[in-house]
């Protein structure tokens, strides 16, 4: 019985561009998935530059107008790789074209966008995902098993998480567009921060309240201006105002009474990708640290008193999560495999007619806890979510 095969169309080629086009490539290379994935079409904005990523990345075509690709009635899936102020007019039209997305974080600019991105997928009945794939990292579903299962005990003290990076240090880096808010919605805090929020209520549960402090380091910045290679900051004399965060921290509670004590920033000097996490709980503790992925640290408190101390588990086994569709035990996986495994999920999802976390829904509430630590910085306060 031949399988369906599903056509996807994605809307943007750059970072995300790529690892989503390798993911869509290799997901069928290495799960046993009902369906077969087709790269129908790629676009952008500009035709030149679109066609260079066509061949590139290995789409059938390209296109400079998205309205064409989501009306495309050979189109399964629309995947939505845009910068953030795109990605509500792209998925509600998308939506109400029957396509199932599949969508960048942060979801949208603003928690009313995610609203309407929500209500659109929902009255369309399109399957619907919102691309946070470090939940697909093995070690974390490993400790999502675990915390189920009860391995930290019944009650969860504690979840600290850091995501640190140092890619706009330096104060001659240009204003490019992740450091507009009329693009990106918010700097550090959506970009790297949605991130670890969003682990935190996959792996410890809904957040009640927050406590924010937000600051921008450098305020002004060189403007790009065109010239005759694309965008340049070099020998521009215009300078424009940086009107996003550069770093974040906050405390908060968890519905469930767990502490929430979590950083993100984009000026930690010698940080490019830098996550850390650990978990509390009243039996035992787990920590997670993005630079060593395969290895998720566990201490049990029932362990005896002379052989107590975190145990480093290899997430390698084919009886650990997403790990048997790789290679041997001890064979590691990178980055991009967290992309890879996430549509793997997204593609089973498409193929059954049912969602599968993190949905619009998931974005929304993460935008609603981003908002909330807006709202508590500018305030000085406590703010419910």
């Amino acid at each position: 019985m031949n399988k369906k095969t599903l056509r996807v169309g994605m809307i943007g080629y750059n970072f995300m561009g790529k690892a989503h086009s390798n993911a869509w490539r290799q997901a069928p290379k290495f799960f046993d998935l009902p369906a077969s994935v087709e790269l129908k079409t790629i676009c952008g904005r500009t035709a030149k530059s679109v066609e260079a990523a066509r061949k590139q990345l290995g789409w059938q075509q390209a296109s400079t107008d998205w309205r064409e690709v989501v009306s495309d009635p050979e189109i399964d899936i629309v995947d939505i790789t845009t910068p953030n102020d795109t990605h509500a007019e792209i998925a509600i039209e998308a939506a109400k074209n029957g396509k199932a997305i599949l969508c960048e974080k942060p979801l949208a600019m603003d928690v009313a966008q995610c609203e309407e991105m929500v209500a659109a997928v929902k009255k369309a009945r399109v399957v619907n995902m919102v691309c946070h794939n470090y939940r697909r990292i093995p070690a974390i579903a490993l400790a999502k098993r675990m915390i189920e299962n009860g391995d930290l005990g019944d009650r969860i003290y504690h979840y600290r998480a850091r995501y640190a990076q140092d890619w706009i240090t330096d104060p001659s880096f240009p204003l490019v567009w992740r450091l507009q808010s009329k693009i990106a919605g918010s700097g550090t805090h959506g970009d790297i921060g949605a991130h670890i929020i969003d682990l935190g209520r996959y792996l410890v549960g809904e957040i009640k309240e927050v406590c924010g402090l937000m600051e921008t380091f450098i305020k002004e910045r060189t403007l790009l201006e065109q010239t005759g290679a694309g965008l340049s900051a070099k020998g521009s004399k215009k300078i424009g105002r940086v009107t996003v965060d550069d770093a974040v921290s906050w405390i908060g509670r968890f519905k469930n009474g767990a502490l929430a004590n979590l950083e993100a920033t984009r000026f930690a000097h010698g940080r490019k990708n830098h996550i850390t996490i650990e978990i509390n709980g009243s039996k035992g503790s787990l920590a997670f640290n993005f630079e060593d992925m395969n290895r998720l640290e566990y201490y049990n408190a029932a362990d005896p008193e002379d052989r107590r101390g975190f145990r480093s588990i290899l997430v390698t086994e084919s009886t650990q999560p997403y790990a048997g569709a790789w290679w041997p035990p001890g064979h590691i996986i990178g980055y991009e495999h967290t992309f890879v495994n996430a549509f793997a999920d997204f593609i089973k999802a498409v193929a059954a007619g049912k969602s599968v976390q993190p949905t619009f829904e998931d974005g929304l509430q993460n935008e609603r806890v981003l908002s909330a630590i807006e709202q508590s910085a500018k305030t000085k306060s406590w703010v419910k979510v």
